[in-house]
């Protein structure tokens, strides 16, 4: 794990994303301090600027997105407004078009209602996420300094003839939203720049 670290850190400085901020010495080896310059910057919000993609295993890429939104203190409502409103446009896509399609009968019409059934569940535990992350982030927002703004990419079409009707204004996250009690984890405190210490010879750190 380490030597990914070191290798990765080694291959965003080589790219003029990370440069290092200082160095620290104490009672063990001494601690490199990293931060993202201008360009790492920019890259940053580029990628924060894209929803994620409902379709296939995306829960890893949208938990990233939104705790790196809100540890760079960079509009984390944002980004899960842009996130809740691409989602209920799948959720919309996947509905029957009419009683008919609703009505489908046979081992032919079960195995796609299935399928479809599981997609809307696991789209649905997004959304209720998505509105206790939102909660949270409101109840201890980040104490550093943002990243710029960045307009937003727009949301690209699910496909053709899959959402006839617009997205309604109510369907993006209302900043004063109640939600319901949340339980007793809080998400990951603010981190600060990342940190390392450098590896011993060989690549191994003390």
């Amino acid at each position: 794990a380490f030597g990914q670290v070191y290798s990765t850190l080694s291959r965003l400085q080589r790219d003029s994303l990370v440069q290092v901020a200082h160095t620290e010495s104490g009672d063990g080896p001494d601690r490199v301090v990293y931060e993202l310059t201008e360009q790492g910057r920019q890259r940053v919000i580029e990628w924060l600027s894209d929803p994620v993609d409902p379709a296939g295993a995306h829960a890893e890429e949208l938990i990233r997105k939104t705790l790196a939104a809100y540890r760079l203190n960079a509009d984390p409502d944002g980004l899960m407004a842009r996130q809740r409103t691409l989602h209920l446009r799948r959720i919309r896509a996947l509905e029957p078009a009419g009683p008919a399609g609703r009505a489908g009968t046979g081992a032919t019409e079960l195995a796609p209602r299935l399928l479809e059934d599981h997609i809307r569940l696991h789209l649905d535990a997004d959304l209720r996420w998505l509105e206790i992350a939102a909660d949270r982030i409101r109840r201890q927002p980040a104490q550093h300094p943002g990243l710029p703004s960045q307009p937003s990419k727009p949301i690209q079409e699910i496909g053709p003839g899959e959402l006839a009707e617009p997205v309604e204004a109510d369907e993006l996250v209302e900043p004063g939203k109640p939600t319901e009690p949340i339980g007793p984890s809080e998400l990951s405190r603010p981190t600060e720049p990342i940190e390392a210490t450098e590896p011993r010879a060989g690549g191994t750190p003390a």
